[in-house]
């Protein structure tokens, strides 16, 4: 039986381009979503110096292959004054650019959005952002940087995430198909807010990747600014 060389190296490519329950632990905005996929995610951080713990659910959807939508809000679950809940994102993502190969994927995608404050006591910003992703064989890189422009009393912010995922196991996938994998994660990412310093950030994490569900574990370090070690789990199912 003679078996089409194109239609051998799409499916080729859609394994390379599926590859993809990797990415930054930190940088939820490279997710590739295919079209009508849907991703939800629990994120529990927990600030080993003052204490503070919050849980934030993710959610994407993919309208198609190019177009994403994010929503997300955090929840405190520390003790403290003020609301609990924290204010809920909205991020459009656009991919302007992919180029896939046999050995891997580039895109390239920007991203708009807005937050919605869930206090009347709190004002809402706009968002405005990049995410690049490249993936070669057992290496992934994934950047992104957001800006965040406070309305009214709300003030500017910004973030960046420099995320690199190496493969650990297995070397190499199945031909015809990818099974389950340990990723290792090592990124670089900055914080900034409207009269503070940028604080830079490095974060050592593990991710657990199957075909539904992804485990991810990571240790967040400051390296400047407060110093503060935050821990994070998370955990993220695909449908």
């Amino acid at each position: 039986m003679i078996i089409d060389k194109t239609f051998v190296t799409g499916l080729v490519l859609i394994v390379l381009t599926n590859d993809a329950s990797a990415m930054g632990i930190r940088s939820f905005v490279a997710l590739p979503i295919e079209a009508g996929g849907t991703v939800v995610r629990f994120v529990d951080e927990h600030n080993g110096d003052t204490g503070a713990n919050s849980l934030t659910g993710n959610l994407a959807y993919g309208f198609s292959a190019k177009q994403t939508l994010f929503l997300g809000v955090p929840y405190r679950l520390s003790s403290g004054n003020g609301d609990r809940l924290g204010d809920l994102s909205l991020l459009y993502r656009h991919t302007v650019w992919q180029d896939d190969t046999m050995q891997g994927t580039s895109r390239l995608g920007l991203f708009g959005g807005v937050i919605l404050p869930t206090d009347s006591a709190r004002d809402g910003s706009l968002s405005l952002g990049a995410v690049a992703t490249f993936y070669r064989q057992r290496h992934e890189w994934d950047l992104d940087a957001l800006w965040i422009e406070g309305l009214d009393d709300a003030p500017d912010r910004a973030r960046y995430d420099i995320a690199w995922q190496y493969r650990l196991s297995p070397a190499e996938h199945a031909e015809w198909g990818i099974g389950s994998e340990w990723d290792l994660d090592l990124e670089l990412g900055g914080r900034w807010e409207q009269g503070r310093e940028m604080v830079h950030q490095a974060t050592v994490g593990l991710q657990s990747i199957h075909k539904c569900w992804v485990l991810e574990g990571a240790l967040v370090q400051d390296l400047n600014g407060p110093n503060d070690t935050r821990y994070i789990l998370s955990v993220r199912f695909h449908f």
